[in-house]
């Protein structure tokens, strides 16, 4: 039997759905762990299309193709199908040297990860594991999330002029863990603080490399 809700994850993911469909979709992801799997692979792209989007384009420049989003999409689920690896992803989604890459997937973070700090009484919890690359950093997460009903989350880095790059941003369904691996320009010795917020910028968890 076809799952009727097979191809409902992107638009979850991107808040597209009617708060109906919205609010039986959430009711399915319960007793569904492939559509819930699926989420959870689909989950950074609002991080990666934000960062496509920010650089300002001259007034002469076209505007992105309307083609792009279904593309980006389209190489996320075939690098799912391929293998579930940060390698293949990668492969999928980098539209651009400049853009922000934010990968969603199950397991244990890299080793070393360091506990970041609870700023409240917040059912959130994570762990991170930072390393210098050529380009910039690379940061792994794994953020695990008690809660009871499904939460959007941030990952901010914040430098010394106490200045924020989003780094990736998630929804996090109850009861469940996000491995987060995302790659930015932006240098360790740079980056002062990360921080886990919710979208209206309050600060739940963090760390100071």
């Amino acid at each position: 039997m076809t799952d009727p809700f097979a191809t409902y994850d992107a638009a979850y993911v991107l808040g597209a759905l009617s708060p109906e469909d919205r609010s039986a979709y959430e009711k399915h992801l319960h007793v569904c762990d492939q559509c819930a799997a699926s989420v959870r692979d689909l989950a950074g792209i609002p991080g990666l299309l934000a960062q496509a989007g920010a650089p300002a384009l001259p007034e002469e420049e076209p505007s992105p193709p309307p083609e792009l989003l279904p593309t980006v999409l389209n190489r996320v689920r075939r690098g799912r199908r391929i293998h579930r690896s940060i390698t293949a992803v990668a492969a999928g989604v980098a539209v651009a040297a400049s853009v922000t890459l934010a990968v969603v997937l199950t397991g244990p973070v890299a080793a070393g990860g360091d506990p970041m700090t609870p700023l409240g009484d917040y059912p959130v919890t994570a762990e991170v594991a930072m390393s210098a690359t050529d380009t910039g950093t690379k940061v792994d997460m794994t953020c695990s999330y008690g809660g009871n009903r499904t939460g959007d989350y941030i990952l901010v880095a914040v430098d010394a002029d106490g200045g924020t790059s989003e780094l990736a941003s998630w929804r996090a369904m109850p009861k469940d863990t996000a491995h987060i691996v995302v790659g930015t320009a932006m240098r360790t010795g740079d980056i002062k603080a990360l921080e886990i917020r919710t979208p209206s910028g309050l600060p739940l968890l963090r760390m100071n490399p």
